[in-house]
């Protein structure tokens, strides 16, 4: 196993595999070692790497003669500013003969460092590939499902990132249990309305990588997009909340994308609008509650 990537998330997949009994070696822009020698011989690639480096480490990839048997893994959550792609279409645009798997769940890494109990999901149009990640990755302490939606379980781990921000804001600003609940309901009719409009299945959403990510980014402070939002709350500027993080916060960069994607096709998304305008700093914390609060009446 490659794994392209040696942040947290990326060493902690390595490290999964590893338990298994499985040879897992590991690149990041600072190796020495070569991408073309990583590669070389390797039965499955995962790419662990934000979504801005993905598109890039793709082409250096296409120079490289990969195996007819190589399974490609992507384990990034974020859209493609230029394009709106997600990291799975960007690997099967590069890679067409080859099969592509997508891991996604509500999957803190500190957590499942510590070894606690957590469950994630492999999906793919190649059903034998996802079999084979989930014998890879599977543990008494580490539960892997598969599935046949890949796109669907991509947009659940890409879409909760926006809605993690919406319900730090929530959190910090002290709105209580009721708006959470709220929040998160049309949270995730929203991610529907979005995923669904892409392509994805209704049904993927109610899983583990739709609703089970939204509730964990949600309500957690392990999330980095969760502290964006709660941060935000507080009073810290955008600036200041990014220079702290340790890792990116994908959301910041999937909202823009994802305002720039529904204004095309006409896709309604109040919360992802109301956090796009909070990151733009058009509008207040406060603001940003009222102007959700205070839409127009309808049916649920």
């Amino acid at each position: 196993m490659a794994i392209i990537g040696a942040g947290v998330w990326g060493t902690t997949l390595g490290t999964l595999a590893a338990k298994n009994g499985h040879k897992v070696r590991f690149w990041s822009r600072n190796s020495s070692e070569s991408l073309k020698k990583l590669v070389a011989g390797a039965e499955i690639v995962i790419s662990a790497v934000s979504i801005k480096g993905v598109r890039e480490i793709a082409n250096q990839l296409q120079c490289e003669q990969l195996s007819q048997d190589t399974i490609l893994v992507t384990a990034t959550k974020g859209l493609e500013p230029q394009t709106t792609c997600t990291p799975s279409q960007i690997w099967q645009e590069a890679f067409p003969y080859l099969s592509v798997v997508v891991l996604a769940g509500p999957n803190l890494s500190k957590e499942i460092q510590q070894g606690l109990p957590a469950a994630t999901v492999v999906a793919s149009t190649d059903l034998e590939a996802a079999a084979k990640l989930q014998a890879v990755f599977s543990s008494r302490n580490f539960r892997v499902y598969t599935n046949s939606d890949p796109l669907g379980v991509e947009l659940g781990g890409i879409l909760k990132n926006v809605m993690a921000i919406a319900a730090g804001v929530c959190d910090g600003l002290q709105l209580g249990t009721n708006a959470k609940a709220a929040l998160l309901t049309r949270a995730l009719a929203e991610m529907i309305r979005i995923g669904t409009h892409w392509g994805a299945q209704t049904e993927t959403f109610y899983g583990l990588s739709g609703l089970g990510d939204l509730l964990a980014t949600c309500n957690s402070p392990l999330s980095r997009n969760y502290q964006v939002g709660y941060q935000l709350a507080l009073g810290k500027s955008l600036e200041e909340i990014l220079s702290q993080l340790q890792g990116t916060a994908e959301g910041v960069n999937t909202t823009r994308v994802l305002i720039e994607r529904a204004e095309r096709h006409g896709i309604y998304v109040p919360i992802s609008y109301q956090v796009y305008r909070l990151l733009e700093k058009e509008i207040t914390p406060q603001q940003a509650v009222e102007a959700l609060m205070l839409r127009d009446v309808k049916p649920e």
